[in-house]
């Protein structure tokens, strides 16, 4: 149990409960959703503020919170907190930028396997000619081995994605705003955006959150990707824009697009894309896995090491 003056910490969204309970040992902990009717109260007196992906650190919070020291995102980006807000109040930021590397690289890889190697598993027996018609049915058009992939956005995700699809076979491009090592880009090959959108048989996007890369996929951008280009997005909903995807789509149905972040999110009942039936919409979910939730978790030692804590046991 926390010391009687131990510094006063809100949580705001779900993290692994060894994680609580580590932190509890060592500060008030307080866990609450922002709707909750005391919220304002706890962020008053806080110290610290923990928040995951739907808890926007701005102006308006930061002045409920006249105490606060430290805000810690269990994530990896920092689209949802006011870094310049915070600066200016001496407020520090702590996150866990690889926390979910893993997990949003598997999930990648077994997006593009389950659009070029679909899985129809057999639910009941069949006869010989049921069997002959189950395996032409299951013949696939193309293996990744004759795609190109290009990653727009090279950084810890985009970069391992790059390296999956080279084990894989497949020819690799990329694009960044950054120079990158050329030991991390042996055999893949460098582009300006607009000839990565141009020459990818599967375009995979993993953009950071800064304002310039808001709709970077726009229109015009958008109409560059070949005519049955499989899209992949599981950066930032706002980097690609919803209309001009969904017109596109619509008009070109060989198309496909998986799309795992959303602006805004939840989606809306009447989104075009939902309309799409070549638009795969999924809930978020790239980084959903034990492992990475319970990393993104251990941001509270970040908090606690900002806050002057003891981190021993």
């Amino acid at each position: 149990m926390a010391v009687l003056d131990a510094p006063r910490i809100v949580i705001t969204e779900h993290l692994d409960q060894e994680a609580i309970d580590w932190l509890s040992q060592r500060a008030h902990v307080t866990q609450l959703p922002l709707e909750n009717s005391c919220f304002d109260e706890a962020l008053q007196g806080a110290n610290a503020i923990v928040v995951r992906t739907y808890t926007q650190v701005d102006e308006a919070l930061l002045d409920k919170a006249p105490n606060l020291r430290v805000v810690g995102r269990a994530g990896v980006g920092l689209d949802n907190i006011d870094l310049g807000a915070c600066q200016r109040r001496g407020v520090e930021v702590v996150h866990t930028p690889d926390a979910n590397t893993q997990a949003v690289v598997e999930y990648v890889t077994s997006i593009l396997c389950d659009q070029f190697r679909p899985l129809h598993p057999m639910v009941e027996g069949v006869n010989s000619s049921g069997w002959a018609e189950l395996r032409n049915a299951a013949m696939a058009s193309r293996q990744l081995s004759q795609c190109r992939l290009g990653v727009l956005g090279f950084g810890r995700i985009g970069s391992r994605v790059a390296q999956v699809g080279q084990a894989i076979g497949m020819q690799v491009a990329w694009c960044d705003v950054r120079d990158i090592d050329p030991d991390k880009t042996v055999g893949m090959q460098p582009l300006p955006m607009e000839q990565l959108l141009e020459s990818s048989d599967v375009l995979s996007v993993h953009v950071d959150g800064r304002c310039e890369n808001h709709h970077l996929i726009d229109a015009v951008a958008l109409e560059r990707l070949p005519d049955d280009a499989l899209l992949v997005n599981t950066s930032r909903g706002f980097v690609i824009d919803p209309a001009a995807l969904a017109h596109l789509l619509r008009q070109r149905p060989k198309m496909r697009a998986v799309l795992d972040v959303h602006d805004p999110e939840p989606v809306a009942p009447g989104s075009d894309l939902l309309k799409c039936p070549n638009a795969i919409l999924l809930p978020h979910a790239a980084s959903r896995t034990l492992a990475a939730q319970e990393a993104m978790s251990w941001v509270v030692r970040d908090v606690a090491f900002a806050l002057g804590l003891d981190l021993s046991g």
